[in-house]
């Protein structure tokens, strides 16, 4: 199977990917919406496909530290 790593997909509406679907239900964004406002809103996910938490688009990689590196020691 191929796919295009960089080709758009739909993240909100009837047309969203499924991706986006499973990771919108598992983690609400603020006051608990399921849309993505806006581009750059990252998804932390362990090893088993669980979605770990939701970062907004304005939160830096830098602030996701602490919590990439509390999932890390479980993966592998």
């Amino acid at each position: 199977m191929t796919f295009p790593l960089f080709g758009k997909i739909a993240v909100n509406g009837a047309s969203a990917d499924p991706l986006y679907i499973y990771l919108k239900s598992a983690r609400r964004g603020i006051l608990g919406t399921k849309a993505i406002k806006w581009n750059f809103t990252k998804f932390l996910i362990d090893s088993d496909g669980n979605v770990v938490r939701r970062f907004g688009p304005t939160v830096k990689p830098e602030r996701m530290e602490k919590d990439v590196m509390q999932i890390l020691p479980r993966m592998g």
